[in-house]
């Protein structure tokens, strides 16, 4: 029984994955299951609403009941109802797209997000995606309250830096170079990821901190078109983005789900909220 569970979730990661459509050969083939062990899986997944088939082409996607699931989960979870007034105020002020990131385990997941560009290029990414750690902004600002060794294993366990297919043009390439953009983010209070994740793409995200035990429970990021995002306009939006990061780890006692992920580390030790300096960003 538990290894047909392992393999039915195993089916459904695979096509939430990829995005679309697969054969039931594909299926099998990618996850090495017997095919006729995957046809059976396949039915039983169907019979419970959480797979449909194209009816002309006979292909395999997954149905609407796990993405009911997930929102009925994130609204009584609080999740939504802390984060999306402070997204959408953040969207308005950058121009960009604003994101909220929890941290379980060892992986981050983005659950909510506002975008704030109206016109030209916009980058929007799909939700529920887990960023990798060790190039992008919202694995620098999480990686930048722990040490140097437990941001290494953490980056380790997701294949490290040179997993192939991994990180952009400007991704970092060896453990100093990593290290060193680690402290830089932890001097500025938040990280910055240039082309390191995708080409022509930049992102800068900041930690959210429990408010009573400190912990790093979240990350809430700004990310858009290199053009638009300079060094410069960085600097600027940087105060807003601190400030919705204070915001939200204020708000954080009134979500269950922050409890739970607060609770999951043990002892932890207390880091301070970065507070935002200067003047507010105005609208893009």
């Amino acid at each position: 029984m538990a290894g047909n569970l392992e393999r039915a979730l195993s089916i459904i990661e695979l096509l939430a994955k990829n995005g679309g459509r697969m054969q039931l050969a594909a299926i099998a083939d990618t996850l090495d299951i017997p095919r006729s062990g995957t046809h059976r899986l396949l039915a039983m997944l169907i019979d419970e609403g959480y797979v449909r088939q194209d009816e002309d082409h006979g292909e395999y996607m997954l149905a609407l009941k796990l993405v009911s699931l997930a929102l009925i989960y994130l609204s009584t979870g609080g999740v939504l109802d802390v984060s999306q007034p402070v997204l959408d105020r953040l969207a308005a002020q950058s121009g960009e797209l604003a994101r909220l990131g929890v941290v379980e385990d060892d992986h981050i997941t983005f659950v909510g997000k506002a975008q704030g560009a109206k016109s030209g290029l916009r980058y929007d990414p799909d939700m529920g995606s887990q960023p990798p750690l060790h190039c992008t902004a919202s694995g620098q600002a999480w990686l930048s309250s722990l040490s140097d060794e437990e941001a290494l294993a953490l980056v380790s366990k997701q294949g490290g830096l040179g997993k192939p297919g991994s990180g952009g043009p400007r991704a970092p390439k060896t453990i100093q170079q990593f290290l060193v953009d680690l402290q830089a983010a932890r001097e500025r209070g938040y990280g910055i990821a240039s082309e390191t994740y995708e080409a022509g793409m930049t992102s800068m995200a900041a930690p959210i901190h429990h408010p009573v035990t400190g912990i790093v429970v979240g990350v809430v990021s700004l990310a858009g078109p290199t053009s638009r995002l300079s060094d410069a306009r960085l600097k600027a939006l940087a105060p807003a983005l601190l400030e919705a990061a204070s915001d939200m780890s204020a708000a954080t006692l009134s979500s269950p789900y922050f409890k739970r992920s607060a609770g999951k580390v043990e002892q932890p030790v207390p880091a301070p909220v970065p507070k935002a300096k200067g003047k507010r960003v105005t609208n893009a």
